[in-house]
Parts: C-alpha cells; structure tokens; sequence
C-alpha cells in the first residue's frame, strides 16, 4: 500500500510560496509506483494535481483532491558515435540535468540552464529560453496511462508540442504522468549565440569562440541579473506568454508603436515580447500589497511577502486588462493556475 498523507499544506512545495493545502498527498521516487498507487479506484478517481518543482503553478485555493509530487531519482547516458541519448528521472532539477551534460560536453541544452523546475514538466511545458526549446531536443519520454494502467512511450510527434505547449497540457492533461525523458544531444556542439543578451555579454567577457560552457555560464549569469530567485522571493518565472500574432495585426501596432519589441517567425506570424508590453503599460516594479512585477523583468510576478494566490491571481488580472487597453492584445498566462 503506498503511504498517503492528509492535509498537507503545499506552501513549500510551489515556487510562489503561497499556502494551500491538499486534502491528500503523496511522493513518487520510483515508476512501479505509479501503478501501486492508481490500481486503486479511489485514487484512480480522486481528482488529481501532477507536481514536481512546482515552479510553473498557482494555487488560489486549497485542492480538494490528491497531489502527486513527481520524485523520480537519476540520470544515465549513451553514447553511439557523435550522439548521446541522456536519461533523466522526473523528479531531477532540471539545472542538474543540464550541468550533467555541460560537464561531459553533451550539447543541446546549455541554453537551457537554471530555467526552474524538473525533468518531468519540461516536456509538459515545452520549456524554452535563449532560441533553444524542449522539442529540439527531445527522443522520447515515458509515461504511465493512469485509465489504461500501463506505461506508454511517447516520441516527439506523439507529444504535439508548441510554444509553451504539449499533449500533456491538452488531451491528457492529468491523464499521464511522466517519469523519465530521454534527450538527444551531440557531441559535436551547435552553439546558439542568435539572442541578443547572449552576444553582449560574450562580448562584454572578451570571449569569441564560446563552447557550450560558457555559453551555459553566460545564460546562467543573464537569467541571475534579470530573474528573481524562487528561493528567496517567490515567484515562478515568466509568468505570462509571448503573444503570437499575424503579420496585418503586427503592422497596425507598429504604426502605434514604432519601438514594439518584436521577433519575426518563419510562417508570417510575430511574436512579441510580453514584458515591453506589460512595461509600457506602467507595471514593471508596480507593487500591490504584497504582490509585485519584478523590477528587472516586468514578465515576472513575485510574491514580495505573504500574498495570497488569489491576490497574486487578481494582480495578473490587471495586468491584463491593462495590456488589452493599450495594445489590445489578451495576455496568455504561463502559469497554471488552480
């Protein structure tokens, strides 16, 4: 029987810090656990929350229903000729991952490094940062069908991903539960220095040939200047999404806007920067009670001191409606919120 707790409170296990309680929770360190623990009608239909870092959620309320935190140790690699399949647990960090494979000069997921959170959720997520995404580097993943009571692997095609996006955050949102992904790297590194803050500040170090460590080293020291630490102040990252829109919409606004920051994708569409929105909307550094944007990155929510998930919910609100006035674009939020 696998060991379940009650009323357990979450507020140490989400980035944001704030309280809520699940009214049951349990751990997973291994897959088989899975099964030991939804063989059971009870918990197979208990209404269910998958967590691992919890960096990527907000609880408004106490949940109702069993919470899983996704715990599965480890990380193996094998090589076949210049590509090297790398296997990690769910439940690892994601930033160990990615300085597994910087040490031992697997590349692919440098520009990947200290985004928040663990292996399972990246593919959920489809994390990205720095022109790099999840996708691209993505073999195949292992996840247990919680209906069917089996394991099943999904391949890239499988997982549907987009921008910040996958089959795991629609059809089988709760249905699946990840617990390990496998990555294809290279041993014969790509190196994307395409964003601009990488550039300048491998310029600003004298380095013109980088390899993946600095390159790692240099995004590390970007995301430390511009992001807070969940440790220290609450938060989940990004909290809002990169608005994607078609090329007659972007031509309006940049009439409106001249300066609109802006990235061009390949089929006619662009994609904007949430941030300079939220900005020129009069919200970066803006504090409410206890809740705030983060004075380096108005994108980031933080939770200055004892807010609420709800307050923190009604502050995004704002922001959105703000950002609907100005530029009449709907910001999507990044964050899951319960």
């Amino acid at each position: 029987m696998h060991s379940i707790a009650e009323h357990v409170s979450l507020k140490n296990l989400n980035t944001f810090r704030v309280e809520a309680y699940a009214r049951w929770f349990t751990e997973i360190h291994k897959e088989e656990e899975l099964n030991e623990l939804f063989v059971e009608d009870k918990w197979r239909n208990a209404e269910r929350f998958i967590i691992g870092g919890g960096s990527n959620v907000l609880f408004t309320r106490d949940f109702n229903g069993l919470v899983v935190r996704i715990s599965i140790p480890g990380i193996t690699h094998n090589i076949e000729e210049n590509t090297v399949y790398v296997t990690a647990g769910a439940g690892v960090v994601w930033n160990d991952l990615v300085q597994y494979c910087v040490e031992r000069g697997f590349a692919g997921i440098e520009n990947l490094s200290l985004i928040p959170g663990t292996v399972g959720a990246s593919p959920v997520q489809n994390i990205g940062a720095y022109g790099v995404e999840l996708k691209d580097v993505f073999h195949s993943c292992r996840a247990y069908h919680i209906n069917k009571a089996e394991v099943i692997i999904f391949s890239p095609a499988d997982c549907k991903f987009d921008y910040r996006d996958s089959i795991f955050k629609r059809e089988l949102k709760n249905q699946v539960v990840i617990s390990s992904v496998t990555f294809k790297l290279s041993l014969v590194p790509q190196i994307n220095v395409s964003y601009g803050a990488i550039r300048q500040e491998l310029e600003a170090r004298n380095i013109t040939q980088p390899d993946i460590k600095d390159v790692s080293r240099v995004v590390s020291s970007i995301r430390v200047d511009k992001l807070p630490d969940p440790s220290t102040i609450g938060n989940a990252g990004s909290f809002f999404k990169n608005p994607v829109i078609d090329e007659q919409q972007f031509v309006q606004l940049k009439s409106a806007f001249p300066d609109i920051v802006h990235y061009c994708l390949p089929n006619s569409t662009v994609k904007l920067a949430a941030g300079w929105m939220i900005e020129k909307s009069g919200w970066k550094g803006k504090q409410i009670k206890e809740t705030a944007t983060w004075k380096n990155q108005a994108l980031v929510i933080v939770n200055a001191g004892n807010a609420s998930g709800s307050e923190i919910y009604n502050f995004s609100e704002a922001i959105i409606n703000d950002v609907r006035e100005k530029f009449n674009i709907t910001l999507e939020r990044e964050v899951n919120v319960l």
